[in-house]
């Protein structure tokens, strides 16, 4: 399950300015629970699907089938 980060490096550079801001949390979510601390619950349940491939909500990570 290869994983990488957005070839954009824009889009990198702004969500990593963002995770310092939130401490560590999706910037691109409002609630600050411990779920959305990255790497995000939500692209771990991702991740672990064999079927998915595609980009984590934010944009950061990319992961390939």
């Amino acid at each position: 399950m290869p994983i990488r980060l957005n070839d954009d490096q824009s889009v990198v550079n702004t969500i990593r300015e963002g995770l310092k801001r939130t401490g560590g949390y999706c910037p691109c979510r409002l609630q600050r629970i411990e779920e959305n601390k990255c790497i995000c619950d939500e692209f771990k349940g991702q991740m672990a699907d064999p079927d998915f491939e595609g980009f984590c909500h934010c944009m950061l990570y990319y992961k390939y089938k």
